[in-house]
């Protein structure tokens, strides 16, 4: 099978609630296999854009092209992780079943697990570091060990495209170096990865493309095409500090207590 060399085309699409639109006239294409990191101002569409692409939201203009066909055409190809606080942590599952709901669309939803489907739950689990966990209930867990949960389920599901929103918002070191492990890995898969983030550095430094949004694509490319002077003032305004050629985010979408995790993002 040939691949297109393009796994996932965006053609002038707008997104939004109702008559009210969010995003505005958005076209990229993210070639196979690579990493791209979708930056911009809190309340820029960053979310809206994931929903969209894992078909949550309807687009009111434009075509969404996956493999060179139609969003929807190829069911399991995009997996999507959410941001953790829209997730009600409260549902009692446990760890294994939430992974196990990545196999669903393979399995049918009233299938029983096969081998295969239990095989890949324990990789899955093993690879983000939470076998033990596999009978705890999910609402017990740290943030940082629910999060590798809702990875392991994205990976179960053995995704073509990987989204990822704000993964390294709010958690521990450990699950924010788990994360960026499993990008490691899954470009070797080829598996292209797609992750909002607030710490341009991080986007700079561990990804091969960058989306910078602000209601409309204001720059795709590499980092070094994407963050000029010009493209940041156009994406934050007033709330961005450019100082010795590092680049320090001021931007009201953080809690304080996060900001000490950010220096330990720089590239290894």
């Amino acid at each position: 099978m040939s691949h297109t060399p393009h796994r996932l085309e965006v053609k002038n699409i707008s997104i939004g609630y109702g008559d009210k639109t969010i995003l505005r006239d958005l076209s990229f294409q993210v070639p196979h296999g690579s990493r791209v990191a979708v930056v911009g101002p809190n309340g820029a569409g960053k979310s809206t854009l994931f929903k969209a692409l894992v078909g949550l939201l309807p687009l009111q203009q434009g075509d969404i092209i996956i493999h060179g066909e139609s969003l929807g055409t190829h069911k399991d190809c995009v997996a999507y992780v959410p941001q953790r606080e829209e997730v009600d942590w409260r549902f009692p599952v446990t760890v294994d079943d939430v992974v196990m709901m990545g196999r669903f669309s393979q399995m049918g939803w009233f299938k029983r697990a096969k081998t295969y489907d239990k095989e890949m739950v324990q990789k899955s689990l093993a690879q983000m570091g939470i076998a033990d966990l596999a009978g705890q209930s999910i609402g017990q867990l740290s943030g940082g060990q629910q999060q590798r949960a809702f990875l392991a389920r994205a990976i179960a599901q053995e995704p073509h495209i990987l989204l990822m929103d704000e993964p390294f918002t709010g958690v521990d070191i450990t699950t924010q170096e788990a994360t960026l492990r499993l990008l490691d890995h899954l470009q070797e898969q080829e598996v292209t990865a797609i992750v909002s983030t607030h710490d341009l550095n991080l986007a700079g430094s561990r990804f091969d493309l960058v989306l910078l949004l602000n209601h409309r694509l204001i720059a795709f490319g590499t980092p070094q095409e994407v963050f000029t002077k010009e493209n940041l003032a156009q994406a934050f305004g007033n709330s961005l500090l450019v100082m010795d050629g590092g680049m320090m985010l001021v931007d009201e979408c953080c809690p304080p207590d996060e900001e000490h995790h950010h220096h330990h993002t720089e590239a290894q």
